[in-house]
């Protein structure tokens, strides 16, 4: 029984699908010359000599195939990431009442997906009315929409005098996830914006936290009473909590462009690496916490995912991180592509950034001065160099991170707080600096 395969190969349909082969051709022009050979000298060996290569092209093409084969690429579906195994396969179908004597198939793939024998052509027979499958099983290497495919394949039937003409099909594409580093953030949100959740706030309500005891007062409840409190001042008190309340984190990819190569998942990690993984590690961190996760690209398209929580807004990041892709900016589009309208006042934002591009530093201090709370994340490799070109190639590479060290130090100065991506507690200390400065009442 075939298995059932969506969209097959066809073959070029401006032609035959089945065309002589240069057997078929010798075989006609060797039988014409021995038979013209015989008649003309007589010789009736000649003749017989020439009776079996008609006889066998007889008896090959009494029956011709009419339909092309059918080549359909398989790939797993399921949830794949980084360094997972992929399940992949080419299949060959026959739909005509004539056996193909041959087929070979070659397929092509991405290079970050590591399938075995993927480099070279397969030669196999498929029998009437039949289907062979070929396995290719391998590992996905790194993140993203890797393609599995194209896959061509000609056969040969009738004995080696017929063949098809090429049959392609279209490449099938696997969804590999970026696999998620451990991150764990134990600080406080600075601000909190939902009406529940599992932040402490500053505002009074129910909640887990003691604010401290007042008098009570119409529509406390009785269960609040401090009764301590109460004894000893003559006067009802209740016990004050401030509310529990969820906070919205907006994760900003920086895109301006690509530092370093990336070596899939066990290789090094350029900067396009680093920010996917570290924003698939942090969205999920705080996805699990019940909070809302945004997501905002800062690159010439500005695309956005809009704030949800929950294992659906999860599955719908990790679909959104796939179509990252280094995003430049031109200078003339730089004023209209991102301000602080578009971050909501009371978001953590968490900026990716290898903070190569002069760009965003400046998209930095306009987050801090419009009273965002920002928190900087360095992802830039730390052995990132230029190729070397001649030998002043280091001393410019020195002069590049001395000056980029200056960037830094003059956004910790306005109060940007900057650190670099270490996986688990690399958020602890800097969440810690800034919930303390949002405790602080603002300046209007």
């Amino acid at each position: 029984m075939r298995p059932a395969v969506p969209a097959a190969g066809t073959a070029d349909q401006s032609g035959p699908v089945w065309v002589p082969t240069r057997a078929l051709g010798r075989t006609v022009l060797l039988t014409g010359l021995l038979l013209l050979l015989g008649v003309a000298l007589g010789r009736v060996d000649l003749v017989l000599l020439a009776a079996p290569f008609a006889i066998g092209a007889a008896i090959n093409l009494r029956r011709v195939p009419a339909a092309a084969p059918e080549v359909t690429i398989s790939a797993d579906e399921s949830y794949l990431v980084e360094g997972g195994e992929v399940d992949a396969g080419v299949t060959v179908a026959n739909p005509d009442a004539v056996g193909y004597d041959l087929v070979v198939v070659r397929a092509r793939t991405s290079p970050w997906l590591r399938l075995e024998h993927s480099d070279r052509p397969f030669a196999l027979t498929v029998a009437a009315d039949g289907w062979a499958t070929i396995d290719l099983p391998g590992e996905a290497l790194r993140w993203g929409r890797q393609d599995v495919g194209p896959a061509a394949a000609r056969a040969a039937a009738c004995g080696g005098l017929l063949a098809s003409r090429p049959v392609v099909t279209h490449a099938r594409g696997v969804r590999v996830y970026p696999i998620t580093e451990p991150f764990k953030a134990t600080e406080a949100m600075p601000a909190a914006a939902g009406l529940v959740g599992a932040h402490r706030s500053r505002r009074p309500g129910e909640g887990g936290e003691l604010a401290g005891v007042r008098q009570f007062a119409p529509g406390d409840r009785l269960r609040r009473i401090d009764w301590r409190v109460s004894l000893r001042t003559r006067d009802l008190h209740v016990a004050s909590t401030l509310s529990d309340r969820d906070a919205e984190v907006l994760l900003l990819l920086d895109v301006l462009g690509e530092v370093g190569l990336s070596g899939g998942v066990r290789g090094g990690s350029s900067v396009l690496d680093t920010t996917v993984r570290a924003a698939a590690a942090i969205a999920e961190h705080y996805l699990h916490r019940g909070d809302r996760v945004s997501l905002l690209e800062y690159g010439s398209t500005a695309r956005r995912l809009r704030p949800a929580s929950g294992r659906r807004q999860y599955l719908t990041v990790l679909e959104w991180l796939l179509d990252v892709r280094p995003d430049p900016v031109e200078t003339e589009q730089y004023e209209n592509v991102f301000g602080a309208h578009h971050v909501s006042s009371s978001a953590l934002v968490v900026v990716l950034t290898p903070l190569v591009d002069p760009r965003a530093a400046d998209m930095l201090a306009q987050l801090t001065q419009s009273g965002r709370y920002v928190v900087a994340v360095d992802t830039l490799p730390p052995q990132a160099a230029p190729p070397v070109k001649n030998q002043w190639t280091p001393l410019a590479t020195r002069l590049w991170r001395m000056e980029r060290e200056n960037v830094l130090g003059r956004l910790r100065e306005h109060g940007v707080p900057v650190v670099a991506w270490a996986g688990a507690g690399s958020l602890d200390l800097v969440l810690r600096d800034v919930a303390r400065l949002a405790s602080v009442p603002r300046g209007h």
